[in-house]
């Protein structure tokens, strides 16, 4: 079925209605983690979504241009979706909503939270070099001697402890004030060897027969344990991305977008925010002490109680032991659920909107700014605008001061920040990159109407190529994009799973997945103005991060043109090769 729209020709099965859009579903398998960890290995480890899994299969076996030993034809798109089912640790990003959904398998991702490490360095932050063991084990010594720069840069020079993961092949003036995990074999191997059998507790939402080979996997190690997410919403998914860490001097909250699994630390732009080091509060102290301003201890015990499990018992008090009060940031999460009267207000864009109400300043010609919304995976959104973007997202979004804005319905300008094929085929790691990009035709074919807001991904680096995101943020920026009134950097992407949907006339949100992220508001950090500046382009001359936001991406986004498609990861590209000489052909 050839499928023609504002962005090019599509080709598609005329099977496509059987299969719908599980496919999308991000879900990296790390089944290998733990056998990599033992030093053997069970042949190829493919990730646990379609999408990434084409993207192991193309790095493995790349086809050149016009390499005619393949078939262009999409597979009937329920052939397309083998059984993900025992492939063992899944850490994924399902944005597809049930209607999409019913005649498949449900697919649960989950989360992790790494533990009770008791020196700052089992975190180690430092160069992203593909190393062998002896190299590894020489760098391990050499970080150490590095430690004190480390210590100065996630306790100085940042103000927002918003950071970027480092990537490599762009000059390195690009990384400045990056941070990475050491890429020693994963998981278990981040840690140094004398830390590798502290207390390690995964929180995750796998089930049966995945569940039992995660179990299966982990039963060698006594430190290692579980917390299961519970997922009683039909489609849910456990995507929120956090690391716990308790070290002998304190506690540290690590919230950022990126799955722990080689691919998502690898060239890609991800986001970071990394609180401070919490010291203990005096023992006995109880009651509010120890919070912020921001609410921000109160918020975390109540999304960490929000799993109604036991097992973080333990972390919830270790929490309530900790003094937060330097924070700066609020949070946001998303958990599963159906929300009616003040619960409406815990979660999801309606968490949002309240947010923003009670702490955006409200500024001078201020209606007139527009969104902007940048992620790595789409949800079905419906047959138009004003089935969830253009109507409660928005009015979530464009909330400002105590009183809700009449400008709704597109009034306010809407920019979409999602690759194109282009801006794919061009990154470091050329089309594989788009494995983590999981929109599918199935999807996309749906809802052209969502294309005419896409703008296109743009890191500005020399000219040279640049990491595909899969960070995801959303801001309001000043018309001339010189300010911003705020900024969050989630691990929601685009769709109604993530950020909730009012169900019976707004009387009651719905929420499919668990997500995190943290909201940066200029009034949090002495801003009196209510915005932020930032810079035409994010990298410059200057870093003076005390002055300026760190947005990731080139500010004006740039609207796709009429040649630009947006990347859908499940059709073939073989009229030009990527930055290493290759064809897409996802089958």
């Amino acid at each position: 079925m050839l499928q023609e729209g504002a962005h090019g020709k599509w080709t598609v099965s005329s099977s496509d209605e059987s299969t719908e859009e599980n496919s999308d579903s991000e879900k990296p398998s790390t089944s290998s983690l733990l056998d990599a960890a033992r030093g053997r290995t069970s042949g190829p480890q493919y990730p646990c979504s379609e999408a990434r899994k084409a993207a192991h299969k193309r790095k493995a076996s790349p086809l050149k241009l016009g390499d005619k030993s393949f078939s262009t034809e999409t597979p009937p798109a329920g052939k397309q979706r083998a059984s993900q089912e025992g492939l063992g640790w899944c850490l994924s990003s399902s944005d597809e909503e049930p209607e999409d959904q019913e005649k498949h398998a449900h697919k649960e991702t989950q989360k992790e939270e790494k533990c009770d490490a008791p020196k700052e360095h089992a975190l180690n932050l430092c160069r992203d070099d593909e190393l062998s063991e002896n190299q590894q084990a020489e760098e391990y010594n050499e970080t150490l001697g590095e430690a004190q720069d480390t210590w100065d840069l996630l306790n100085g020079g940042n103000p927002f402890r918003f950071f970027l993961t480092k990537v490599t092949g762009i000059e390195q003036s690009y990384n400045s004030g990056a941070l990475h995990i050491k890429d020693v074999g994963w998981l278990v191997r981040q840690y140094p060897q004398e830390f590798r059998k502290k207390p390690l507790l995964i929180v995750h939402g796998e089930k049966r027969e995945s569940k039992a080979e995660l179990l299966a996997q982990a039963r060698p190690y006594e430190n290692i344990s579980f917390c299961q997410a519970k997922l009683d919403i039909a489609f849910g998914t456990h995507h929120t991305k956090m690391m716990l860490l308790l070290y002998e001097e304190g506690l540290r909250v690590v919230i950022h977008t990126s799955n722990l699994i080689a691919e998502d630390w690898h060239q890609k732009t991800q986001g970071i925010w990394l609180s401070p080091l919490y010291p203990r509060l005096p023992q006995g102290t109880t009651g509010s002490a120890g919070e912020s301003e921001t609410n921000f201890k109160s918020d975390l015990i109540s999304y960490l109680m929000a799993y109604n499990s036991p097992t973080l018992k333990e972390w919830i008090d270790l929490i309530q032991e900790h003094d937060l009060s330097e924070t700066r940031v609020y949070l946001l999460g998303s958990t599963p659920g159906r929300y009616q009267g003040s619960d409406k207000e815990k979660w999801g864009h309606l968490r949002l909107r309240k947010l923003l109400k009670e702490h955006a300043s409200s500024i001078p010609a201020q209606e007139s700014w527009p969104v902007v919304g940048q992620f790595s995976s789409i949800g079905s959104l419906g047959a138009d605008g004003s089935k969830w973007l253009c109507s409660e997202f928005q009015e979530s979004l464009v909330a400002a001061g105590s009183s809700v804005t009449s400008l709704l319905k597109c009034d306010v300008p809407i920019h979409l920040v999602y690759p194109t094929v282009n801006n794919v085929r061009q990154s470091l790691e050329g089309y594989p990159a788009g494995g983590s990009l999981p929109y599918s035709i199935q999807t996309a074919q749906k809802q052209l109407w969502l294309h005419s807001y896409f703008h296109k991904w743009s890191a500005e680096v020399s000219g040279r190529s640049h990491a595909i995101p899969h960070i995801k943020t959303y801001m309001r920026p000043s018309s001339d994009f010189q300010k911003i009134a705020w900024f969050l950097v989630t691990s929601a992407n685009l769709s109604k799973a993530a950020w909730g949907a009012l169900e019976k006339n707004g009387t009651q949100l719905m929420i499919r997945s668990y997500e995190l992220g943290v909201l940066f508001m200029p009034s949090a950090f002495g801003l009196d103005k209510g915005y932020f500046h930032v810079r035409g382009k994010m990298l410059s001359e200057s870093n003076d991060s005390a002055t300026y936001f760190p947005v990731p991406y080139d500010l004006p986004p740039e609207q796709y043109g009429s040649k630009d498609q947006p990347w859908i990861w499940n059709i073939p590209y073989t009229n030009a090769p990527d930055t290493h000489g290759n064809m897409w052909v996802p089958s």
